[in-house]
């Protein structure tokens, strides 16, 4: 087993984050598929299941990239992993806050807290 001070950072998978062509034709399907709307704006929307993983969609107008959303469990958490990722922190309009950084293969991630009164 590696030894966590070795790990760059750690979080649960909360969302994916996909291109789409049509942000309200896609949120339309994905309730079909049994999502409901978390978040909806005219560049993305979070959609989420049943269990709580979401569905992040991302319009061509969006400024957001394709990436994989992890969730840490603390701000402090989050500032940590900041530091080490050497990236700033941006808060979200919906309450969360989050950096992006790369990933395997340079395929982005987005390190997420959301706050104890964050409200779906």
């Amino acid at each position: 087993m590696e030894n966590k001070n070795n790990l760059r950072f750690a979080g649960t998978v909360d969302h994916l984050a996909i291109k789409c062509d049509d942000l309200e034709k896609d949120v339309e399907e994905y309730k079909r598929l049994g999502f409901t709307v978390e978040t909806i704006y005219e560049d993305w929307a979070m959609m989420r299941d049943a269990h709580g993983f979401g569905i992040a969609l991302l319009p061509p107008n969006s400024k957001h990239p394709a990436h994989i959303g992890l969730k840490v469990k603390t701000l402090e958490e989050l500032q940590t992993a900041a530091r080490r990722e050497n990236r700033p922190i941006k808060p979200h309009r919906d309450g969360t806050s989050s950096f992006y950084t790369k990933g395997v293969g340079g395929n982005a991630i987005e390190l997420i807290y959301y706050p104890e009164d964050y409200v779906k």
